[in-house]
């Protein structure tokens, strides 16, 4: 059988012939590709080791969200490795550690009040904590029974095998599917190609897709734990926005049902979105929230779980003990540069800054710009929100009809892209985990007017010779 490669994921260079003469001791994600060596960032920008500059319009796969280069950061993590450096989580809590906890706690809001944060060294770190926590927590309330975990199609939660268990990117998923863990995937509202009826602004397909969780609640017999979504799509369908009413729904059900609602936060969270969290959108309260990227906006490999007063007392009044851990989890300096990223975005307003309902706003302003680019006659659809953007291309705009994967559509956009100056996210399967081409976009919040104007210029320079290119 052939498996898809990560290759499509990744945009193509100058020359992606690598003899293994030349072959870096790095094991890369791609031994097709050569990659330049970044050597600086600044802002919005990023330099190569050749002295080219980019424009990070993805935000380093939506991660970097305070711009790069932010001197204070550095100079925090530095101070902190002098002091202490690192001390396991069996031995010792640091005062780091407690005091960013709280901070995050109220980041996060009144509903998290009383609960607590777990940290990790990254999303998918962080999913597989909220995974066993969810388990643990039906354990501790005397439901041993309930252990499966739901999710949706088309998501996708990290890259580890309890993290591709409960994702549904085809893509991602098929070359390790006889070592997965295999629960129900339900579907999931994407209305640019709604299975259902959506003159209604799409609230009657929210309610048909909130209804399918149900069944698949109701058929797991008892055996449900959790649901996991993301509130705003991420890199694999492309910053799809939920549809009125949707996740209002879905919170709903598993109250009802006593499953936890989980929320993967881990690319809207930290403000991406123009809230706290995405979630504040729609005032949903899930059980567990789980973030990551832009939490250490890179600066430091950093993950958490924030759970409710409900989840921790059960552990904390029961076993008294979460049986998980691992090496890295809390580590002083990775903490310390999250706790001054957190500071950082709130002393510059950078949360408000990618409200893109806001007027003036570099958010308000992508979104103009982004859907300017609707225009060109391959782009089919132009979504999201905040500072969480996708375009989706197709090769026939009356029909939808995507075009073939063999062409890789959106890699060829990302490279041409790229040869301009504009770093972009090009990912394959928004249509059904084979077929679909579209970018993701996220720049930091710190992005300028002028340098959306730039981007959007030579990202319509990109389409065209991509297409030119077929």
């Amino acid at each position: 059988m052939r498996y898809l490669s990560f290759d499509s994921l990744l945009p193509e260079t100058d020359n992606p012939n690598v003899s293994l003469a030349s072959r870096s001791s790095v094991f890369r994600r791609s031994f097709h590709k050569n990659f330049p060596a970044a050597v600086r960032g600044e802002g919005a920008y990023l330099w190569d080791a050749d002295g080219k500059k980019y424009l990070d319009l993805s935000g380093s796969a939506a991660v970097n969200f305070i711009g790069h280069g932010v001197s204070e950061i550095g100079a925090a993590m530095a101070e902190q490795a002098a002091r202490l450096e690192f001390v396991h989580t069996s031995q010792f809590t640091t005062p780091v550690a407690e005091a960013y906890a709280e901070e995050l706690l109220a980041f996060a809001g009144e509903h998290f009040y009383g609960g607590a944060v777990y940290f990790t060294s990254g999303g998918s770190e962080a999913i597989e904590t909220a995974l066993k926590l969810a388990r643990q927590y039906q354990v501790e309330i005397g439901q041993g029974a309930r252990h499966q975990i739901l999710s949706r199609q088309q998501s996708y939660h990290g890259s580890t095998l309890g993290a591709l268990s409960v994702s549904g990117n085809k893509r991602r998923r098929e070359v390790y599917l006889p070592m997965v863990r295999e629960f129900a995937h339900v579907g999931i509202p994407y209305c640019y190609r709604c299975d259902f009826d959506c003159t209604d602004g799409c609230r009657n397909c929210g309610q048909q897709y909130a209804a399918e969780l149900e069944r698949a609640v109701e058929g797991t017999a008892g055996a449900a734990a959790g649901f996991i979504f993301e509130p705003v799509s991420g890199a694999t369908l492309g910053a799809v926005v939920p549809p009125p009413g949707y996740l209002q729904s879905i919170a709903e059900i598993c109250g009802r049902h006593g499953v936890l609602l989980i929320a993967d936060e881990v690319m809207t969270g930290m403000g991406r979105t123009g809230r706290n969290f995405a979630i504040d959108h729609w005032n949903i309260q899930p059980d567990i929230l789980v973030t990551a990227k832009g939490l250490s906006s890179g600066y430091a490999p950093l993950g958490a779980v924030i759970a409710t007063k409900k989840v921790v007392d059960a552990i904390a009044e029961g076993s008294g003990a979460f049986l998980h851990g691992f090496t890295y989890n809390a580590h002083p300096i990775s903490l310390t540069a999250g706790r001054a990223v957190l500071r950082h975005l709130r002393t510059n307003k950078l949360v408000e800054a990618a409200d893109s309902t806001r007027p003036g706003t570099p958010a308000s302003e992508l979104k103009k710009a982004l859907e300017n680019l609707a225009q060109e006659g391959t782009v089919g659809d132009v979504r999201g929100i905040g500072l969480l953007w996708a375009m989706e291309f197709v090769a026939d705009k009356a029909t939808k009809r995507p075009f073939p994967p063999e062409q890789n559509f959106s890699a060829r956009v990302g490279a041409a892209a790229m040869k301009r100056g504009v770093l972009v996210y090009p990912m394959q399967g928004s249509v059904d985990g084979t077929a679909g081409d579209h970018l993701l976009i996220a720049p930091p919040a710190v992005i300028s007017g002028d340098q959306i104007a730039f981007a959007a210029e030579h990202l319509a320079a990109a389409i065209r010779e991509a297409f030119a290119s077929l």
